[in-house]
C-alpha cells in the first residue's frame, strides 16, 4: 500500500495510464484561402464605364489593353469598339498593377491570393496562374519585366514605423516561386522608392524615390521642391545618379520601346 501511494504521490501510475491509453485523433486543419468566404455573402453585379485608381499596360504588339478595376484584372482591343471586355480575375482576390511579358503571352500582376502581397504571373486567359515572389513578412508590388522576359523587377515594401514605409527594388526569376535578389538598398523606414522600369536593353533600371532631407517622413513638405526624383541605375556598375529631378517631384518612370525617351 505505501509503495502505490508513493508511485501516486509522484504521477507515476498516471504517466503509466497515459501512456498506455491511445492517443485522440485531431481532425485535419483545413489550408486557409483568401478566396474562401468565412461568413454569410451576398454577391453583387453593376455596370461601370469608369474607375479611379487603375492600372494599364499595352501589349508589346500594340493591340490589347490591360487594366484592373476594384482587384480584378481586364483585357481589351486597344481600338475600343463593340467588342467585349474579358475578364481575367474577379472573386475576393485583390489583383492589381498587370504588366504584360515581352513576348505577349504572360501577364504579371499584384495579387494577395497567398494572404499577403506578392508578385504571379498568369495567362492572357487568366488561367495558371504562377507564384513569382514568395514574400511572408513584408509586401511586394510594381512588377515590370526584363526585356529578355526571365525577370521580374518589384517593389519590395517595408512598413515598420508609418504606414508609407519604405521600398526596395529587388529581382526575381519570372520561373518562380523564389526569395529574390536585391537590387537596391532601402534608406531607413520612412523613405519611399519604386515604381522601377527597365530600359529596352536590359542595362539601366529607372525608379522613383523620396529625396528629401533626413530620414523622417513629414507631411509638411515644400511643394515647390523636389520630393520625388527619378533614379537611373546601372546594373551592370551599380552606380546610381538622379535621371529626373524636377521641381515638385516626378514618379512613374516608363522607358519608351526604343530607349530614347522617359515618360
Amino acid at each position: 500500500s505505501l509503495l502505490v501511494l508513493v508511485l501516486m504521490a509522484t504521477g507515476l501510475v498516471a504517466t503509466h495510464a497515459r501512456q498506455d491509453a491511445k492517443p485522440e485523433a485531431k481532425p485535419d486543419a483545413k489550408k486557409w484561402d483568401v478566396a474562401d468566404p468565412t461568413g454569410p455573402t451576398t454577391p453583387l453585379a453593376f455596370d461601370t464605364s469608369e474607375g479611379t485608381w487603375m492600372n494599364v499596360d499595352v501589349s508589346p504588339d500594340g493591340t490589347q489593353v490591360v487594366f484592373d478595376l476594384l482587384g480584378d484584372v481586364y483585357l481589351m482591343p486597344i481600338a475600343g469598339g463593340t467588342a467585349p471586355v474579358r475578364r481575367l480575375t474577379s472573386g475576393p482576390v485583390f489583383d492589381m498593377q498587370p504588366r504584360f511579358s515581352p513576348d505577349g503571352k504572360r501577364i504579371a500582376i499584384t495579387s494577395d491570393r497567398d494572404g499577403l502581397w506578392n508578385i504571379w504571373t498568369m495567362d492572357l486567359d487568366g488561367k495558371d496562374a504562377r507564384q513569382i515572389s514568395r514574400e511572408r513578412r513584408w509586401f511586394v508590388n510594381s512588377p515590370t519585366w526584363s526585356p529578355d522576359g526571365r525577370y521580374i523587377y518589384a517593389r519590395r515594401h517595408f512598413v515598420k514605423e508609418r504606414s508609407l514605409g519604405a521600398g526596395e527594388i529587388w529581382m526575381y526569376h519570372s520561373a518562380g516561386p523564389g526569395d529574390g535578389l536585391q537590387v537596391t538598398e532601402r534608406t531607413g523606414w520612412q523613405k519611399d522608392a519604386g515604381e522601377p522600369d527597365i530600359s529596352p536593353d536590359g542595362g539601366t533600371l529607372y525608379y522613383s524615390k523620396d529625396v528629401t532631407p533626413g530620414q523622417t517622413f513629414e507631411y509638411n513638405k515644400d511643394p515647390n521642391g523636389t520630393i520625388y526624383a527619378i533614379i537611373r541605375r546601372d546594373l551592370t556598375t551599380g552606380r546610381e545618379r538622379r535621371a529626373v529631378s524636377v521641381q515638385g517631384g516626378s514618379v512613374t518612370p516608363q522607358v519608351s520601346p526604343d530607349g530614347r525617351s522617359l515618360a
